[in-house]
């Protein structure tokens, strides 16, 4: 199995950007995934501030895996649809201005039919950000999640080809009630991205619960021979949303990784 590249995401770090880039370069990594969001936000990215975040990646030697930016409602949904459009067209430019070419997003829920109204809606403005980002050299990568990989599948075949890139989480897929490894099968090599998470399912209380990397029901090994079966060569970045010694649980998940 080739190495795969492991990277860090900076919005799991609770510290300021500089002192967060500091902390990955310690732990041996070279690259970050940044947050759009609640971090470099794409509409205060003036020239000035591109060359110091630029300057400030180039000091520690880290390359951005990419970029993240979660909205708060899908691409189905005509409620602000335009503001959310043009904002995500804006992340998919400082993407590319920070030299990574995906902007991760969970795109909405699949409707089970893509010919109603939220359907259509929903395949017409991703064609539109499809079409966008051959001009732009970054894509919306649709993030796994809160549908299965069968269901964002059929997303998939709506739309053009090679048009919407994949980012597997599989944690959030264990979270959700879905399979991981159905989903890598199913998605093959659309997955040009992966969020390395775990979690289990908490039957007690019926709900999935995030976990260290490797203690949770994602088989790693298996997940990770099957993506290099569809060619996988991109990022395993490191996400946790709830952890009390983020930093060290970074580290043991990394080396975990690494020991694959």
């Amino acid at each position: 199995m080739p190495p795969f590249r492991i990277a860090a995401q900076l919005k799991s770090i609770p510290l300021p950007f500089a002192k967060a880039l500091a902390k990955v370069r310690e732990l041996g990594l070279r690259a970050v995934e940044i947050d759009a969001r609640g971090g470099i936000r794409p509409e205060s990215l003036t020239g000035t501030a591109l060359r110091e975040i630029r300057k400030r990646l180039d000091d520690h030697e880290l390359r951005v895996a990419a970029v993240e930016f979660h909205t708060r409602r899908g691409y189905g949904h005509a409620d602000d649809l335009d503001r959310r459009v043009e904002a995500t067209k804006a992340a998919l430019r400082m993407a590319r201005s920070l030299g990574a070419d995906l902007v991760v997003n969970q795109v909405g829920q699949v409707p089970d039919d893509l010919q109603s109204k939220e359907g259509a809606l929903l395949v017409d403005v991703l064609r539109e950000l499809g079409l966008y980002a051959h001009h732009a050299g970054a894509w919306l990568s649709a993030e796994t999640g809160s549908e299965s990989g069968a269901d964002l599948k059929r997303l998939l075949d709506a739309l053009p080809p090679h048009s919407l890139p994949v980012t597997l989480n599989p944690g959030n897929l264990i979270l959700n009630g879905f399979s991981a490894q159905e989903a890598v099968d199913g998605l093959g090599d659309a997955v040009r991205y992966v969020h390395a998470k775990d979690a289990v399912r908490d039957l007690g209380r019926r709900r999935g619960v995030e976990v260290t990397l490797g203690r949770g029901s994602v088989d790693w090994p298996a997940l990770l021979g099957a993506l290099e079966e569809h060619g996988y060569r991109g990022y395993l970045t490191v996400a946790r949303d709830e952890a009390l010694d983020p930093l060290m649980e970074i580290a043991d998940a990394a080396q975990y990784l690494a020991s694959l």
